[in-house]
């Protein structure tokens, strides 16, 4: 086989080699980044904003709030799990006779914090446009009895309707006039029926401390 000349051949391999050792040189540089920015990828801690490490938020149930629905069996819901036992146990007795006449007994309202109380009463004001007005509707922290877990709200015309009827037989009893939803406990009541009620909470005397 004929050789190519000297000059060719002199000119032309080491211009092959460099081209083949620069492309090579280029490869390697691109893997060599590549590997680097993985490696830093799979070691970064994650993100402080990254939901396995953000911590999860208070209830917004915590304080006395009552979701939709509520119902005198929902322990999970801190304004029904610490009402006063003997409520409780009322309310549940006088709901499963209400449930097989086809009637619910919903919770608008139970035991409060007196943080979440004194809020509901800033409300009040700010909507009826005095103190002496919001008394009539929502008590301080110091003397409302959601606080301590005594008294509760019913919700839904149907519940009221049937515990205005039948209440008094569990010792459950309206306590205010201007609050049909509003039910507290008086066992003497078993026997010889609610107490006269009070116009609104500012004639009880116990709104008087």
């Amino acid at each position: 086989m004929n050789q190519p000349p000297l000059s060719a051949r002199t000119s032309t391999g080491p211009l092959h080699r460099r081209l083949v050792v620069g492309v090579a040189a280029v490869i390697a540089a691109i893997a060599a980044t590549l590997g680097y920015q993985a490696q830093n990828s799979s070691s970064s801690p994650p993100s402080s904003h990254s939901p396995s490490s953000s911590a999860a938020p208070p209830s917004k149930f915590a304080h006395g709030a009552v979701p939709d629905g509520t119902t005198v069996f929902d322990e999970d819901v801190p304004a029904v799990a610490k009402l006063d036992p003997e409520l409780l146990e009322a309310l549940r007795r006088a709901a499963e006779k209400a449930a097989s006449e086809g009637v619910s007994l919903y919770v608008n309202g139970g035991w409060r914090s007196p943080r979440y109380q004194e809020r509901l009463l800033r409300e009040a004001i700010a909507e009826y446009g005095s103190e002496a007005e919001a008394a009539r509707w929502v008590a301080t922290a110091k003397t409302s009895p959601h606080v301590s877990g005594e008294a509760v709200d019913i919700g839904r015309s149907p519940a009221t309707a049937w515990l205005s009827e039948h209440g008094a037989a569990y010792g459950l009893c309206q306590i205010y006039r201007n609050e049909p939803w509003h039910y507290e406990l008086r066992p003497e009541a078993i026997g010889r029926g609610c107490p006269q009620m009070y116009a609104d909470p500012t004639q009880d005397p116990r709104m008087q401390k």
